[in-house]
């Protein structure tokens, strides 16, 4: 009881970074990303967006690589025993239980983000990848819009940051992968907005900035909402 109710609190700090910034669940010995906590938790997205800066693309030769710990492709960058998967999965499913080790998730109930479609999840060899976690502003977008020049470590927290990581059925997030918000959109209209909010606060809290049809795309769905906050709405935590 005492390791769950530990992961629990550990699960609770994490809900605080989306608040806060992601200092929190960044690596050991990452430097704070650019503007962490200056404007997205506050202000409405299309606000946001309006600040971020706009250019093009660059740094290609992306690989997945370039955002992992080398001993683990969720590590516990937290500290508060769980890997960063499980911690995921247990704020953002319902119903949730969890082996005797208090961290992994062995059971719950999804509402996809991106669909509305509710899922039940089941750990297990054949069942544990019907749910992933989907970097809501994608690695490959973030490298090539200004993570290029960070350093390791700070990659490795930024992949690992619960502010933009959300658990989604796996044929959602395959055919999301790696696209912008000018390429790709939640097919449920009405989460389009929270979806776009939080990958502009994501962006502001990181210093990444946005090409002009990501903008352009971004500002259309805004428009439609725009008192949405930055990062959009905070899932409910798992029980």
């Amino acid at each position: 009881m005492g390791g769950a109710t530990s992961a629990r609190m550990g699960v609770a700090v994490s809900a605080l970074a989306l608040a806060a910034g992601p200092c929190q669940a960044m690596a050991p010995g990452a430097e704070a990303p650019a503007g962490a906590g200056s404007m997205a938790a506050r202000a409405p997205a299309l606000t946001v967006l309006d600040a971020l800066p706009v250019r093009g693309e660059t740094a290609p030769g992306y690989h997945r690589d370039l955002f992992e710990d080398p001993r683990d492709r969720w590590p516990d960058v937290d500290r508060n025993g769980c890997d960063t998967r499980n911690d995921v999965l247990f704020r953002d499913l319902r119903s949730v239980t969890r082996h005797d080790d208090g961290c992994r998730v062995t059971a719950g109930e999804l509402s996809d983000p991106y669909t509305g479609n509710t899922k039940r999840f089941a750990s297990g060899r054949d069942t544990s990848g019907e749910v992933e976690i989907d970097h809501v502003v994608s690695l490959a977008n973030a490298w090539r819009t200004g993570a290029f020049a960070w350093p390791h470590e700070r990659r490795v927290g930024f992949a690992n940051d619960p502010a933009n990581l959300l658990a989604v059925e796996r044929a959602t997030n395959r055919e999301k992968s790696d696209q912008d918000a000018a390429s790709w959109l939640p097919p449920a209209p009405g989460l389009r907005c929270p979806f776009v909010a939080r990958q502009v606060g994501v962006k502001e809290r990181y210093g990444l900035w946005v090409t002009p049809t990501e903008a352009s795309s971004m500002r259309a769905v805004l428009a439609t909402c725009p008192g949405q906050p930055a990062l959009g709405r905070p899932p409910a935590e798992g029980g």
